[in-house]
């Protein structure tokens, strides 16, 4: 007969499933409240950690003059996270209100200023941001799986990428197996593995 877990056990269960924790910097050990809603997926913590890891040997630990755009924020995880480690600005945009909405709440509980929130569509938000010239050295792009959304937003990650900076994508499979048009060939990678079924990717922009 199974054993029958402790109220202490499903209460640590359920927190375990309702919240994620940043993992290094300022706030490292922060819990970041997760929202239940469709296509909500936090980055997990092991791969977050293999990804941070990859980006502080590629940046010699210099966050201090990065600006960044997460661009399917959920929970934020990845964004509060470079915001962690000293980005000197995260922008992230979010459509869903209840999830923007606790966005909100996080920026207020961390007490900073170098978090910008942007409620709306990624893609309209992406198009107005390339036609404000805003370019940034890192950007965040996990979508919701199987959406087929990064034939879209690719192209626009493209001009608000800076040329040396760095797109981390997080997808349903690897991206040279993805079906984005011939665009694999506008971006070269610089490291990616796979946790599960969660594909996860470092590139940069391919210089013409």
């Amino acid at each position: 007969m199974p054993k029958k877990s402790s109220p202490q056990q499903v209460r640590s269960q359920q927190v375990r499933a309702q919240q994620v924790r940043i993992i290094g910097g300022q706030w490292k050990r922060t819990l970041i409240n997760v929202i239940d809603a469709p296509g909500l997926r936090p980055t997990p913590a092991r791969v977050r950690e293999t990804v941070f890891n990859w980006l502080d040997f590629l940046l010699q630990r210099d966050w201090q003059t990065l600006r960044c755009l997460d661009l399917f924020a959920g929970s934020g995880a990845l964004g509060f996270e470079a915001a962690s480690r000293g980005a000197a600005q995260v922008t992230m945009v979010e459509s869903y209100l209840p999830a923007f909405q606790q966005l909100e709440k996080m920026r207020t509980k961390l007490e900073t200023n170098q978090i910008e929130l942007l409620r709306g569509d990624a893609q309209l938000m992406a198009q107005r941001l390339t036609d404000k010239g805003e370019q940034y050295d890192l950007i965040f792009l996990d979508p919701p799986f199987h959406h087929e959304l990064l034939v879209d937003i690719l192209p626009w990650c493209e001009k608000l990428l800076h040329p040396d900076g760095y797109l981390y994508l997080e997808a349903e499979q690897a991206f040279t197996s993805l079906d984005l048009l011939g665009q694999t060939e506008n971006w070269k990678v610089i490291r990616a593995d796979h946790a599960g079924q969660v594909f996860f990717h470092l590139l940069q922009r391919v210089r013409q």
